[in-house]
């Protein structure tokens, strides 16, 4: 039986066992395919948590050092050429280039994907519409699905939303692609800063030019916007990507003011993350405020199902929905018949409507839980939160560069993403994302263990 005599250190106790397991085995101490005492066994051995020997396990089979065969335990596995020499500590080099993290803060998407329901319907629609998922689908999407749509908005959001403004696409990058098309590439569009950085890759790829806004503490900046040659406004007012705010109804309106201020001006509205909020209904959206045709609404259903469910869509105005069947409905929609039926009868038999709901329980809860793990902690953070979504922010007292602490972070088998990569123009605001969408109370733990350790580290 293995026995290791820890030492009360800001390390935390999962970590030195990590450390002195991998000790034995670069040392020889430890053969390859020997096998290593169970967690419960090790665990009582050693006075500690079950928890605490499974996170030292699940480091050592992420860097390499042990493998596991179901139900027999687990084994060190063989390592040639081992440098015996090397010193052995939490800031180790990367080896692979696109690395398989232990814990994604990054993630996105919802764990509990409703697979029965969803396979229940194509089962069906394989029997029953067999001939029509083999149809060129029209342009913007099968009317079934876009009427479903117009009636989950208009529900959801309270939206009044004719099928025929609704486009359907596989992702809202292809949808970017058609829209941009449609409004002409001699355009300025103005981005959130900080925002998703793939926007500017997508409009700066279709040659379109772009213009930044800063945000207050109620949305996009308005004089900052009124500052741009901007015809064009990309925002998310309702859960703002990666701050969390949302945008009160006076900010709205001005928005909208900025828009009808001149002709051709229009809003793209990315309703982003808006199905789980915490409490009471969502703000109205600006489509549903817009009263000059101006607003261009944008949504996935990537968030709220899967991340694998390319399914997006977007509604026009009523003048660029009849440009659009004028000048684009050549283009075949790129999501199958078939999966277009299946998400069709999902929301039509209000699986989508349950769905969401056992998801707000669910998360709610577990964000309860995250919430009292970080501040059982003690851990030196400030916790930023927002009203909708499945991201916080956690901001650190520390001295080190985001840089840094995310280097040390990946060294541990975490990966995170800072806030201030999301700026135009990055500088160390010791913030960082967490994404909980995919996180344990006993993930979130070790995540703070690691934080902690990096920043005595860096204080000793």
């Amino acid at each position: 039986m293995l026995t290791y005599d820890l030492k009360q250190s800001n390390l935390p106790f999962y970590m030195q066992i990590y450390q002195c397991i991998k000790k034995d085995i670069v040392e020889g101490k430890l053969q390859p395919h020997e096998k290593l005492p169970s967690k419960r066994s090790f665990a009582r051995q050693q006075g500690l948590s079950t928890i605490t020997i499974q996170n030292a396990y699940d480091q050592l089979i992420s860097e390499g050092f042990v493998y596991t065969q179901p139900k027999r335990g687990y084994f060190v596995a063989p390592i040639p050429n081992i440098p015996h020499a090397s010193p052995v500590s939490l800031d180790y080099h990367l080896v692979d280039p696109s690395p398989v993290y232990e814990i994604d803060l990054s993630g996105n998407g919802t764990m509990h994907f409703p697979m029965s329901n969803w396979a229940k319907l194509s089962r069906r629609i394989f029997s029953e519409q067999s001939d029509s998922i083999l149809k060129r689908s029209e342009s913007a999407g099968i009317l079934t699905l876009r009427k479903a749509i117009a009636s989950h908005l208009q529900s959801f959001r309270n939206m009044m939303v004719d099928p025929n403004q609704i486009i359907v696409g596989a992702g809202t990058e292809y949808l970017y692609g058609l829209l941009i098309q449609l409004l002409g590439r001699n355009q300025t569009v103005c981005l959130e800063d900080p925002a998703y950085p793939r926007l500017s890759q997508i409009y700066q790829k279709q040659d379109v030019s772009i213009c930044y806004a800063g945000l207050d503490e109620q949305g996009l900046s308005m004089e900052q916007l009124q500052k741009t040659k901007a015809n064009i406004v990309h925002i998310s007012p309702n859960h703002q990507f990666p701050t969390g705010i949302r945008m009160p109804t006076p900010r709205r309106y001005e928005i909208l003011a900025w828009a009808n201020q001149q002709s051709h001006r229009y809003i793209i509205e990315d309703d982003y993350d808006s199905e789980f909020r915490r409490h009471g209904k969502p703000l109205p959206t600006l489509f549903s405020m817009d009263e000059s045709n101006r607003v261009i609404y944008m949504n996935t259903f990537s968030q709220s199902l899967s991340p694998t469910i390319r399914i997006s869509y977007m509604v026009l105005p009523l003048s660029l929905a009849k440009r659009y069947y004028q000048e684009l409905s050549f283009y075949a929609c790129t999501v199958s018949n078939f999966e277009q039926y299946t998400l069709a009868a999902f929301l039509n038999e209000g699986y989508f409507e349950k769905h969401i709901n056992r998801m707000r329980l669910y998360y709610g809860r577990l964000r309860k839980q995250i919430m009292a793990t970080i501040k059982q902690s003690s851990l030196p953070v400030t916790i930023i939160e927002n009203e909708s979504g499945l991201h916080f922010l956690l901001q650190l007292k520390t001295h080190l560069s985001d840089a840094q602490i995310i280097k040390r972070m990946h060294a541990a088998s975490i990966q995170i993403h800072a806030l201030s990569s999301y700026y135009r123009h990055p500088q160390d605001r010791h913030t960082f994302l967490v994404n909980y969408s995919q996180l344990t109370p006993e993930k979130m733990q070790k995540v703070c263990d690691v934080f902690r350790y990096i920043i005595s580290e860096n204080n000793s």
